[in-house]
């Protein structure tokens, strides 16, 4: 079992902090560990990307899996590794970026819209398919993605997603949600976040994850 399986199993919930800066990323990392999260992304276009993964990843980094998003080229994957960060998400699917994080040894997710990119994706070896953007695609295509991929692989729906939805998406098949701007945007506090942590973790059937 991978990292990404333990802490994906744990909680299948990846915090995106995007315009999250370093003087907060601490105390705000904080509130989701304590809440239950095990995978926290930065994403590369917020202030200092590379600062905050740091610190997330010498501060939590024995308890979650750290990473960055909006990962858009394999130098960039250098230097997230170069930070400390073993986890990419990715806007699209160049194969490029992927092989690079492959290469490194890193967890690779993503974002496809169309099953030609997702199967491509996983051949080069994404160890999940972000379903990007979800509230475009919707349900009925992930319904239908999920009767031709094969079984075991992970969709993670990311855009537009709140505790209300999840459900729907669960049943259509998601194995887990990347969470935006309903769990934080510029201007949150950590209690702010706290806050919206706790419900979409009430929001998340028991059977599917084990916290």
């Amino acid at each position: 079992m991978t990292r990404f399986d333990t802490a994906f199993t744990r909680c299948p919930l990846i915090a995106i902090l995007r315009g999250i800066q370093p003087h907060e990323v601490l105390d705000i990392g904080r509130v989701l560990v304590d809440t239950g999260f095990t995978i926290i992304e930065v994403p590369l276009n917020s202030p200092a990307p590379y600062q905050s993964i740091a610190l997330l990843q010498d501060t939590f980094g024995d308890r979650v899996l750290v990473g960055a998003g909006t990962v858009t080229s394999p130098e960039a994957v250098g230097e997230v590794a170069r930070h400390g960060g073993r986890l990419v998400v990715m806007p699209h699917a160049d194969l490029a970026v992927i092989t690079e994080a492959r290469k490194r040894g890193m967890i690779c997710t993503p974002g496809v819209a169309t099953p030609t990119e997702g199967f491509a994706a996983l051949n080069a070896g994404a160890d999940a398919l972000k379903l990007f953007p979800a509230e475009q695609l919707g349900t009925k295509a992930l319904r239908a993605w999920r009767s031709v991929f094969p079984s075991r692989t992970r969709f993670i729906p990311v855009g537009g997603i709140v505790p209300e939805n999840m459900q729907s998406y669960l049943d259509a098949g998601a194995a887990g949600f990347g969470l935006g701007s309903a769990l934080y945007r510029t201007g949150y506090s950590a209690r702010d976040v706290g806050h919206a942590a706790e419900r979409f973790m009430k929001a998340l059937p028991q059977n599917v994850h084990t916290v």
